[in-house]
């Protein structure tokens, strides 16, 4: 066993049905609570993919609230929390935090979720569809409005050590499923297999969001552009993890 793992940066640099039983462990009952913090807790060793270093992952989500007190969901079978640590962050937009995981499915692969307060009790309010093949992960990218027009997108790297897809997701709350893929990539990661760190992430030097990730063979730092409806990759320079880390600062 190990984990935890490394400290999670964050996305602007960062770095590390069947079955479902949510065992809610504590709730809060007033509605103007916000979520301030998450972790992990709950070990388990029943998902032995090991693409973060080890076999160790996690079953239970935990969030602090503005109150002080904590919040607790638990997969209490087929599904782990495959990640390195919970993302805080406004997802919604209406000013209050949510929580981004990276979950894995025993037999389905893994799912970027998104968990949020509805009336007290930690839920998932919104999931990408599972990979669907077991032992396929997937490295979140950014999770921030990319294009300006108001809506948070979620982008990550489907695969990163063999299909190398990079997919953006739009949250829409109006919408009965928030999340729509809007568009995708080919040619790119931002992870190697025992990593227990996620590389890149996301900067903006003054014209808007970009995503800085690697080229699929690790030659080339890549600037990635989402316009809208379309991706646009600019070559920044040649790969290495501290050219990488630059591009982060422009």
């Amino acid at each position: 066993m190990r984990a935890p793992r490394r400290p999670l940066r964050t996305l602007s640099g960062c770095a590390r049905g069947a079955g479902l039983m949510l065992a809610l462990v504590m709730a809060s009952q007033a509605a103007a609570l916000e979520i301030v913090s998450a972790r992990y807790d709950g070990l388990t060793t029943r998902y032995p993919h090991g693409v973060l270093g080890d076999d160790v992952e996690y079953d239970t989500l935990s969030v602090r609230l503005s109150d002080g007190r904590e919040v607790s969901a638990r997969w209490a079978e087929v599904i782990v929390f495959e990640d390195l640590a919970p993302r805080v962050v406004d997802v919604t937009g209406d000013g209050a935090p949510e929580v981004v995981t990276i979950e894995s499915h025993a037999r389905a692969g893994a799912r970027l979720a998104v968990w949020g307060l509805v009336d007290g009790t930690l839920r998932q309010i919104a999931a990408t569809p599972h990979i669907g093949t077991r032992f396929r992960w997937l490295a979140p990218a950014a999770i921030a409005d990319l294009d300006g027009d108001g809506r948070v997108e979620l982008a990550y790297v489907d695969r990163p050590h063999l299909a190398k897809v990079l997919r953006v997701w739009r949250f829409d709350p109006s919408r009965p499923d928030p999340l729509t893929q809007v568009t995708s990539m080919d040619g790119v990661t931002n992870h190697k297999i025992g990593w227990d760190y996620i590389a890149g992430g996301v900067r903006d030097c003054g014209s808007g969001p970009e995503m800085v990730l690697a080229d699929a063979r690790w030659t080339e730092v890549v600037a990635v552009r989402f316009d809208g409806s379309g991706l646009f990759p600019e070559r920044i320079g040649t790969y290495s993890p501290d050219a990488l880390e630059a591009a982060l600062t422009c």
